[in-house]
């Protein structure tokens, strides 16, 4: 059974299916949902129950008609009121964090994925031991055997925590230096909504083969490919884990590792769902998760997707209410050249116009120059190659970095005009 309480003027409510979410949240997870939701409207939570005791009476009625086993609510619960709530229905009380935590543990593939989901299931778990071993106490109340096990309990569980955040730790600075070693390019990171159809548009701009799959929470995983923007412009496209509304503060702090490509970014890709009943409700929790890892001001360009099973009179108003989009279809490529022109076009801003001389025999440098940046002209002189080339900042120092003696490159930064024309 599927419950909630939400504020009077939530708009979930006027809708048909009210826990649309949450739903397919359970699914997700292998739950089949049985009978009606159960929304009660009301500005405050009840400090006991969430929800009040008509309502609780209510959901106790469809849980025995319907033969449900376990009731999952659409709020964060505290331990008192899941305890409550277990009491009174007789069947176990599960909340939303506690479902999202469940899908994470169950799509995590990566020894990286599985440390941040089991930092997250135990920070959430920690304030939820209370009374586990109340069943070795003698009956008043809670000095005896049973209370010394739970500090125990409390004590290695902050002990595991502190452990998996050294190793998180190490794994974020290693996944730092991967990013930076290969920030050689303009880098583009695809965010957006869960389910919005991020992988399946990578897949169409990289012919690459991430994992796509009608869940939500389906990519747990970064994953980072070459994507050719123009005819001599490479960027790196990485794809993020999905964000959610209302995405557990857990699982935020514990994925910045796995979110390092966004950090990192010159740009990002916002993916929003143009089928969906609510988009503008997605585009608000991204940038509010956004917000909360420090990437408010960075510089974004909404991708709208699934334009082909959108209703099409609603793209107007949704492109006047979001700036610098684009419409596209990840399924049938609808758009994703003029997707590629504008990328191509924020890269070339970025970029900087320089003349080289390179020994010949730099051949490692030289090929980066030429894969890496857009050459403008290109003549031998002797046994040096001279080239000027127009390229991203980053791109100077990786291919330095691939010399094979220092003094086998000369180079200087040509002055470009206010139209960007090179002086």
């Amino acid at each position: 059974m599927l419950a909630a309480a939400v504020p009077r003027r939530d708009p979930r409510c006027e809708r048909p299916v009210p826990l649309e979410e949450l739903e397919r949240l359970a699914d997700t997870a292998g739950v089949v949902v049985v009978g009606e939701h159960v929304v009660q409207r009301r500005d405050r939570l009840d400090a006991a129950t969430c929800v009040g005791k008509g309502t609780v009476a209510r959901i106790g009625e469809l849980v025995a008609e319907h033969g449900a086993d376990v009731v999952i609510f659409d709020n964060d619960l505290s331990p008192g009121q899941r305890r409550n709530l277990e009491k009174r229905l007789g069947k176990k009380v599960i909340d939303r964090t506690e479902l999202i935590l469940d899908i994470f543990a169950s799509h995590a593939r990566t020894p990286q994925a599985r440390l941040q989901v089991e930092v997250a299931q135990l920070e959430y778990s920690l304030p939820r031991l209370r009374k586990m071993w109340s069943h070795l106490d003698p009956g008043v109340g809670l000095r005896g055997p049973g209370e010394k096990q739970l500090e125990i309990d409390r004590r290695l569980v902050r002990l595991r925590i502190q452990e998996l955040r050294r190793e998180l730790a190490r794994v974020r600075a290693r996944k730092e230096r991967e990013v930076a070693a290969r920030a050689e390019a303009f880098c583009v990171a695809l965010v957006g909504y869960t389910n919005a159809g991020k992988s399946t548009l990578m897949n169409r701009l990289t012919a690459s083969e991430v994992l796509v799959a009608d869940r939500l929470f389906a990519t747990l995983d970064t994953r980072t490919r070459p994507w050719k923007v123009g005819q001599r412009r490479t960027v790196l496209l990485s794809d993020t884990v999905g964000f959610i509304r209302h995405l557990p503060h857990h699982l935020v702090e514990s994925f910045h590792a796995t979110l390092e490509e966004v950090v990192t970014a010159d740009l990002l890709l916002h993916v929003v769902d143009a089928s969906d009943p609510a988009p503008l409700e997605q585009v608000r929790a991204v940038r509010e998760v956004l917000a909360q890892l420090g990437l408010g001001e960075r510089p974004e360009l909404v991708v709208l997707n699934k334009v082909d099973a959108a209703e099409r009179e609603l793209l107007p108003y949704l492109e006047a209410r979001l700036t610098d989009t684009v419409r596209v279809s990840a399924k049938t490529g609808e758009g994703l050249d003029a997707l590629r022109r504008l990328v191509d076009e924020r890269a070339a801003a970025d970029e900087v116009e320089v003349e080289l001389r390179l020994d010949v025999r730099e051949g490692r440098a030289i090929a980066f120059f030429e894969g890496f940046s857009e050459v403008l002209d290109k003549r031998l002189e002797g046994e040096e190659l001279c080239l000027r080339v127009q390229c991203h900042p980053r791109v100077l120092g990786a291919a330095q970095a691939r010399l094979r003696r220092r003094e086998g490159i000369r180079l200087r930064t040509v002055p470009r005009t206010a139209s960007g024309d090179g002086a």
